[in-house]
């Protein structure tokens, strides 16, 4: 069995993992607070 591309640049660059993970926790985060921040908004 071959590795993809990916799994092979990720073996290669060890880092890239954790900045990948650092990336994907804050664009959950901001994504949630968006939601969040609509919800609250009251009408005229």
């Amino acid at each position: 069995m071959s590795d993809s591309k990916f799994t092979q640049f990720l073996s290669d660059h060890p880092r890239m993992i954790g900045a990948l993970f650092t990336m994907l926790v804050f664009l959950s985060t901001t994504g949630a607070a968006a939601a969040s921040n609509t919800s609250t908004i009251s009408g005229p």
